[in-house]
């Protein structure tokens, strides 16, 4: 199987969402293994539950000034990719989620954009709403705002208490949080998903449509007729065991010196590779997409006609 993606939980009390992560992890096909479990409180009594299922666990005792850094050395240290937050209750500084963009999940107990923050279920029950769930999303600056990546329902019953309908919440909670982290995760290494990401990228460059070469997806630029193609998806083709984007290099040497430098990125693709296409490999973690938007730029740049590009360095130039 695909090397799994390392999680690192962060919990603040107990760690039932944390719990059913680990025990997910454990099924032979889950995309994900829980690699380090840490938090705000010492004492916290998830941590002496991961530490007996044999979970690495950190202690950090919390200060305002330092425990932020302290965290990102531990989660550089450990080699982590994504932070599942599991009733982790401190609010989490913009620089530190700036630099784990797309990489921080967390699960809130309300149907999203509905009852944002704090006691929810009393939120729900005053509001006289039948319905009621939980949701997985992506952390942004605004509080619980980040893009949605699941949700589950969970009936509201008459007589429910704030305290009846948490205990079946939390139910659906540890239903929903393994399957929909393990569903993020695998998109990363997902075809249909990269090819996606790429083609909202390509198609954002002007004058470009989508075409196939050789009955794979690809981008050109320029009219029908006489339109370049600026970026191929490569697919583990020519026994290349790599998912990722064929853009142009300026020539041989170049793509020489990258692959050396950085073979986990690059590749040389068979059969494109003597006309300078260079391959960048997108079925991995923590892809940089902003780097791949300049190398498509840049593959753009070298195939338009040159009407496109001159009115391009006129624009910057101004």
């Amino acid at each position: 199987m695909a090397e799994r993606a390392r999680v690192a939980v962060l919990i603040s009390g107990r760690g039932s969402n944390m719990a059913a992560l680990i025990y997910a992890a454990r099924a032979a096909d889950c995309p994900f293994e829980v690699a380090l479990v840490t938090g705000d409180r010492p004492d916290a009594p998830g941590l002496a539950l991961a530490e007996a299922e044999g979970i690495e666990v950190e202690r950090i005792a919390y200060d305002k000034s330092t425990f932020f850094q302290t965290l990102e050395s531990l989660l550089s240290d450990k080699t982590i990719e994504i932070i599942a937050l599991a009733g982790f209750m401190r609010l989490i500084p913009p620089a530190f989620i700036a630099r784990w963009a797309g990489r921080i999940v967390n699960i809130h107990p309300s149907l999203l954009p509905r009852h944002k923050g704090l006691r929810t279920h009393e939120a729900v029950l005053a509001a006289g709403e039948r319905v009621t769930g939980a949701s997985v999303h992506l952390v942004s600056e605004e509080v619980d705002s980040g893009e949605l990546l699941g949700q589950v329902e969970v009936a509201v019953l008459p007589g429910d208490t704030a305290e009846t309908l948490a205990e079946r919440v939390l139910i659906a909670e540890h239903q929903l949080y393994p399957r929909v982290l393990a569903q993020f995760v695998g998109r990363e290494r997902d075809p249909a998903w990269i090819e996606a990401r790429v083609g909202a990228l390509a198609l954002a460059l002007p004058e470009t449509s989508f075409k196939t070469s050789h009955g794979a997806p690809a981008w050109r630029v320029g009219s029908e007729s006489s339109g370049k193609l600026f970026a191929i998806l490569f697919n583990r083709h020519h026994g290349e065991d790599s998912v990722g984007v064929l853009v142009k290099a300026s020539g041989q040497d170049e793509m020489a010196q990258l692959i050396d430098a950085e073979p986990e990125i690059y590749f040389r693709p068979a059969y494109y590779g003597p006309s300078d296409w260079i391959g960048i490999r997108l079925d991995r973690s923590n892809v940089d997409w902003d780097h791949v938007a300049e190398w498509l730029a840049r593959s753009w740049r070298a195939c338009a006609p040159p009407r496109l590009t001159k009115l391009l360095r006129a624009a910057e130039e101004f």
